[in-house]
């Protein structure tokens, strides 16, 4: 795979909703003799040529745009690596209700493992310090 899927996804997302609201974009988004698959490439070749770790997401979508825009444009060759997607996850109260439930039985499990966990009696141990009573008897 080339990217990461949540990479794909965003990249697919940004492009979706451009197309909807920019007819010319839409009939050259429609273009199939392009891919998804080969913008993905072609973004990871740029980023790579240029040498940096980190761009603003408007960088990346103009790369993803310029990809579909330009007729004939060198994609590179496919390169296998991992793509950060700094996204925020918004859940649903019910999804944070379920989560706080689900950490609540998960401490509790692991609470009454404990207290079914036998107990083993400590073992009596010598003192090292033992003193020993001398006897007025004992010459």
């Amino acid at each position: 795979m080339n990217g990461t899927q949540a990479f794909q996804d965003t990249i697919r997302t940004y492009l979706d909703k451009m197309a909807e609201s920019d007819a010319l974009f839409a009939v050259k988004y429609a273009n199939p003799s392009k891919s998804l698959s080969e913008c993905i490439t072609y973004i990871i070749c740029q980023v790579q040529k240029s040498g940096c770790n980190g761009f603003e997401d408007d960088e990346i979508f103009g790369m993803a745009v310029h990809y579909w825009e330009e007729n004939e444009i060198e994609v590179g060759k496919t390169v296998n690596c991992q793509v950060v997607v700094n996204h925020t996850v918004e859940l649903t109260e019910d999804e944070k209700a379920q989560a706080r439930q689900d950490a609540i039985d998960r401490l509790r499990n692991e609470e009454m493992a404990k207290m079914r966990k036998p107990t083993q009696p400590k073992k009596a141990t010598e003192s090292k310090n033992k003193v020993e009573q001398l006897s007025l008897f004992d010459f």
